[in-house]
């Protein structure tokens, strides 16, 4: 990367003048008049060498500047003691010839090369809908997972999924209570699903309106817990197995493969014996239950329950023993954790617990949390059974796209049913990851789906017209090959040779929005070249040549930029 080559350039010039070592930054500038990257080094080191930063600024520009070099054109200072590089034409140049050469494995990095991350996300309910709060923390972990692949790390992707608890006792009992219009085995999955939904919301709508349905349930919850009724466990194992069915479905549409499927309850046994045996050391008895005093270790934090007074593990006994077991599993270097924000708080207290159980595990996990997927009446809630869920907004979506595609008769029906997918998926996740992972996000089903502007679908459409251009200069009999000679855009150029550096910056500010806001810049430069240009003039071959190397190059940083976003790429729309 040409940021790392700079950087050695500035370490030999500091180790010259005597300099001691700093920590600095080499970026890439927004303004292409002061030149392609620029540090701050001087302003760092300023005071240390008892110069001003203007001053040391010089010494180091007229250091690089005489030194033989064949990356960079010129170097200049700027106040108040930036130092800009320019770099030479034929850089660019070099960097197409790589991005052909390479292709899928442009912008790859060896940064995490040897390490062991695991990537916990989505965690869905059984037996409740798939909601837009999961889609939103799918998108969000899929992304991160693919950034640290693409930094050469070894990835192993984790779901935990609740299949415990009065939730889904409130949906057995729905069942129970519905059993008339329970679908048959032989009914398509949604029909099933749908049916979990309408039960649990029932369940929830009747234990708050009749005290004796609420206390069925807290015994069917019992139930449920040690496996003690056939009758019921028949229901829990049918709506369980439902659920775990149709959410495959959706990991495969949304483009997520999980290495590790991880029930609730495989853990709650290890939870309980974890949290006992560390009753008097870290967990204390109280009123009947088991807790951990969290303000005693930090003041901001607070007491949660571990063991219930019925003797249940609670959420929190599972959390450890789900630490415990991911670090058994994969014996991890890092553990990334994302949540909806609203668990924030409960993950403080959590990973405050493990650091007093096992420090190594605490050390090496970190919690994320998001913001809301929200649509512009606001939130859905399924416990009253109106829940907006990840598959009908996808749906939805779908529709939408069908309904741009109908003028695009050079698809078949299959493929525009395929590629409508495809964007329904691109626009509700680049919708999720324009924005920094913390930001709340209101969903616009237009805006989403615009061909023109900042949208996913617009980027896919760029990829697929670079594609087009492609196809018509094989026709045409041409190559995409560069010539020494090319007057190719610089804008777009530039561009292109960054993108190494937003992939680093992307994944260790763990910050997609960066992927999402240079692919923009890239397809917009692009575009603008293009209807400025003619890319294929069969009377100008080597001019042709040129631009077709050009527009294999924006379609191969398009296809990986989209990929790490987690979006498909594709070739006709």
């Amino acid at each position: 990367m040409m940021q790392e080559e700079i950087r050695k350039k500035i370490k030999k010039v500091l180790e010259k003048l005597q300099l001691p070592e700093v920590d600095f930054v080499v970026e890439s500038t927004e303004d292409e008049k002061m030149g392609d990257y620029a540090t701050n080094v001087a302003m760092v080191l300023a005071r240390q060498a008892g110069k001003n930063p203007m001053e040391l600024a010089e010494d180091i520009k007229n250091e690089i500047a005489n030194s033989k070099n064949e990356l960079i054109e010129k170097v200049e200072v700027a106040g108040p003691g930036f130092i800009n590089f320019f770099l030479k034409p034929e850089v660019f140049l070099k960097n197409i010839e790589e991005v052909l050469k390479v292709g899928d494995d442009y912008g790859k990095n060896k940064n995490l090369k040897g390490k062991k991350i695991m990537v916990e996300y989505t965690d869905p309910n059984v037996m409740k809908p798939f909601h837009i709060g999961h889609l939103m923390t799918n998108a969000v972990g899929e992304s991160i997972s693919r950034l640290v692949e693409f930094s050469g790390a070894q990835v192993k992707r984790a779901n935990y999924y609740s299949d415990a608890g009065l939730a889904l006792a409130k949906a057995v009992w729905g069942m129970m209570d519905l059993k008339q219009e329970m679908p048959e085995e032989s009914a398509d999955i949604v029909t099933k699903t749908d049916f979990l939904g309408k039960a649990y919301a029932h369940g929830v709508k009747q234990s708050e309106e009749r005290p004796d349905v609420a206390e069925e349930i807290k015994t069917i919850n019992k139930k449920i817990y040690d496996r003690s009724d056939e009758s019921i466990l028949a229901l829990y194992d049918t709506g369980k197995h439902w659920s775990l069915e149709h959410f495959e479905i959706l990991y495969a549409k949304l483009g997520s493969t999980f290495d590790y499927l991880i029930a609730e309850t495989s853990v709650a046994p290890e939870g309980l014996r974890i949290v006992r045996e560390n009753v008097g050391k870290v967990f204390e008895q109280s009123e009947g239950a088991i807790v951990f005093h969290g303000e005693k270790f930090d003041p901001t934090l607070h007491t949660r329950v571990f063991i219930n007074k019925e003797g249940l593990s609670t959420y929190e006994a599972k959390e450890l023993a789900l630490n415990k077991k991911k670090f058994t599993l994969f014996n991890f270097d890092q553990s990334l954790v994302f949540t909806g924000n609203e668990q924030n708080d409960y993950f403080r207290v959590i990973l405050k617990a493990i650091e007093q159980l096992w420090p190594e595990i605490a050390l090496r996990t970190k919690h994320f949390g998001h913001g809301m997927l929200r649509l512009p009446d606001g939130k859905m809630s399924s416990r009253k059974g109106n829940a907006i869920t990840g598959e009908s907004l996808i749906a939805d979506v779908e529709k939408l796209a069908r309904e741009k595609m109908l003028t695009s008769t050079h698809l078949s029906t299959g493929e525009q049913s395929k590629v409508a997918t495809e964007i329904a998926v691109g626009a509700i996740k680049y919708s999720i990851l324009k924005q920094a992972i913390g930001k709340d996000i209101i969903f616009d089903f237009e805006k989403s789906l615009s061909f023109e502007g900042d949208s996913g679908p617009y980027l896919q459409y760029t990829h697929a017209r670079c594609c087009s251009l492609l196809a018509k200069g094989k026709e045409a009999h041409l190559e995409a090959k560069l010539s020494r000679e090319a007057r190719l855009p610089e804008a777009v150029l530039r561009l292109l040779e960054r993108f190494s550096n937003e992939v680093v910056r992307a994944h260790q500010e763990y910050a997609p929005q960066k992927i999402c806001t240079y692919l923009i810049e890239l397809a917009s430069a692009f575009n603008a070249y293009y209807a400025q240009n003619q890319i294929i003039n069969v009377e100008d071959k080597e001019t042709s040549e040129c631009r077709l190397a050009l527009t294999q190059a924006v379609g191969a940083v398009l296809k990986n930029g989209l990929w790490l976003l987690g979006t498909k790429a594709p070739e006709r729309m």
